[in-house]
């Protein structure tokens, strides 16, 4: 009976239903393994879908203010900066979303000017710069030597983030890090995400970059897996609590609960990439930069 009682406060501090959000999780996690095990193209595929998902998503969550988003230019465009990001780099990612950007805008104006119009376009370029243009960096990290490692790497250290803030918020959760954004945030659980994705960045960053593990002599600041490491894993866990933060401000203020509910235990496409496509831009510099060392 008292492990019953114990049990209960548990499951309500998670918030969510845990069983289905592991298996899900899990799923996930293979699904993206599998992508990225043989060719780039299939993981390019998961990218574009998931994408898609995350625009159509914000489009109903707009909706609910009556915001109407030109969908259909943005999952083109959308879909034409993450292949264009894989083909041909950063200029053409950049070309690609400066295109989606105004083909949103035409689309819309054409519907009818007015402070209406100037509304839904804001929400557009919103949308295509939130989903698809933070998501194309992802694409360019793939692109880099051993890109799928790489890739591999920034998923792990997402999901180290959401495992050690999870974990820790739930049992040791006592002070609340943004009460009017997110009330189930806490400092501990951000702790928790600190330390597991240092201890992630650390790991990853020897194990794929094959880097020294102290700094050398003569070599870049980020020549050693060592402060490689602790770059990534502090980067990781502020920029993706900031994301998760955004994300759930975004929410109450369309007074939502989750994005959708797609994925059993976790809503919908854009609660699980929050943090991700925010945490995307900084991995991706960052490793750029340690590629261009001696060790790359």
């Amino acid at each position: 009976m008292a492990d019953a009682t114990e049990a209960a406060p548990r499951a309500s501090r998670a918030g969510r239903n845990l069983p289905a959000a592991i298996a899900v999780g899990v799923g996930l996690l293979v699904a993206v393994g599998a992508s990225l095990a043989f060719r780039p193209e299939p993981f390019v595929g998961v990218v574009a879908i998931a994408v898609c998902a995350g625009l159509w998503e914000l489009r109903a969550a707009f909706a609910r203010r009556d915001i109407t988003v030109p969908i259909w230019p943005l999952l083109v465009g959308g879909v034409g900066m993450v292949v264009s990001a894989h083909v041909g780099g950063p200029e053409a990612l950049l070309v690609a979303y400066v295109l989606t950007l105004g083909a949103a805008a035409l689309w819309r104006v054409l519907d009818g000017p007015g402070p209406q119009a100037l509304r839904d376009t804001a929400a557009a370029l919103f949308a295509a710069t939130y989903v698809p243009f933070l998501a194309g960096f992802v694409v360019l990290l793939l692109g880099q030597a051993d890109g799928n490692w790489r890739v591999a790497v920034f998923i792990l250290l997402g999901v180290a983030n959401d495992t050690g803030g999870f974990v820790a918020g739930v049992l040791f959760g006592r002070h609340p890090l943004a009460p009017t954004v997110s009330p189930k945030k806490s400092w501990e659980g951000l702790a928790g995400s600190l330390v597991l994705t240092t201890l992630v960045g650390l790991l990853g960053s020897h194990w794929v970059l094959n880097l020294p593990f102290l700094p050398q002599e003569g070599t870049a600041v980020l020549g050693s897996s060592l402060v490689l490491g602790l770059v990534l894993g502090v980067m990781t866990a502020v920029t993706a609590t900031v994301g998760d933060l955004a994300e759930s401000l975004l929410k109450r203020d369309l007074d939502l609960k989750d994005m959708g509910s797609l994925l059993p235990g976790h809503g919908g496409v854009l609660d699980r990439v929050d943090s991700l496509l925010m945490t995307a831009p900084f991995v991706y510099l960052v490793l750029s930069v340690a590629a261009s060392g001696p060790a790359a």
